[in-house]
């Protein structure tokens, strides 16, 4: 692998092609299929168009996306729809504990759709409620949130620290300085500290980075740096791929060999758990990284 270097410029390399997806479909993804129809939920795997729902469906694993299918943001990146929410289900969370119950979860990832349109809390009580309720319903299930910024909002974000998941995860994304580019309708600075926050709350705390989007292996192992140095203790990084022709481009498919190195640089720099891989997203094999995360805390 070539040295790092700390030019402007994209890290140059051999153009690795596009990875594959394997698609399987078996007993055990109907099933989940099943129940996330029957509880009339959604799943980040399925708005988002997750490389990796075959695999993680199969596995009985499913990232639920709370408070609609519509966003009110239009991040570069995202093939969430984009638009004026009309969601009003405040048993969402009930539901959502009753599908947790029902696929015999041992971990569940809870994710949701900016909702800037709620202006007094910002999603964060129906957050607050879905892990109460997951919590009630089955209680030997460690629950993972993976939020939005809340518009920064402390009293949203202090809801749901309360609410004490097990894991709090928020993505910067990607590096700063592209920042702008990627989410124009978000902030890199905020995001960072509400990882701080999370982390002084005694929160296990996670983040994630996506590349190919034209930055640097420099900045990449920067914002390593600055995360694992607020607290953050588990940390993800994958390839960018783009959703649509209308979305972002990739300006690069990164090598094995460069996540090898990712993967190794972040645990030297203190991560307790590093997944770094061309499909690797926010939540792909994350009841594996709780669990090595615990094991690390210990």
């Amino acid at each position: 692998m070539e040295k790092m270097n700390n030019s402007s410029q994209s890290y140059k390399s051999v153009k690795p092609g596009k990875p594959k997806i394997q698609l399987k479909i078996g007993k055990d993804y109907r099933f989940v299929e099943k129940v996330v129809q029957q509880n009339k939920l959604n799943t980040v795997c399925e708005e988002a168009r997750c490389p990796n729902i075959y695999e993680c469906w199969e596995r009985r694993t499913a990232t639920i996306m709370i408070l609609g299918d519509i966003c009110t943001r239009a991040c570069g990146f995202c093939s969430v729809k984009t638009g004026k929410p009309t969601w009003d289900d405040y048993l969402e969370p009930i539901r959502t504990a009753h599908a947790v119950k029902q696929m015999n979860l041992r971990h569940v990832v809870i994710t949701s759709v900016d909702r800037d349109d709620l202006k007094d809390d910002y999603g964060s009580k129906i957050w607050a409620d879905t892990i109460k309720q997951i919590r009630r319903e089955v209680p030997s299930c460690t629950i993972e949130v993976l939020t939005p910024d809340f518009k920064g909002l402390q009293s949203a974000l202090v809801r749901v620290f309360s609410a004490k998941p097990d894991i709090f995860s928020h993505n910067v994304e990607c590096v700063e300085r592209i920042s702008r580019d990627v989410r124009s309708q978000s902030n890199w600075k905020s995001s960072l500290d509400i990882l701080k926050k999370s982390a002084e709350w005694g929160l296990r705390t996670k983040t994630g980075l996506m590349v190919g989007l034209g930055e640097t292996m420099y900045e990449v192992i920067n914002t390593m740096k600055e995360v694992v140095n607020i607290g953050v203790e588990i940390f993800t990084i994958g390839q960018y791929l783009q959703p649509t022709k209308n979305h972002l481009p990739v300006e690069r498919y990164v090598s094995d060999n460069e996540f090898d190195f990712y993967r190794a640089k972040g645990l030297e720099l203190g991560f307790k758990v590093v997944e770094s891989g061309p499909l690797v997203r926010s939540s792909y094999h994350a009841d594996e990284q709780a669990r090595l995360a615990t094991i690390e805390k210990v």
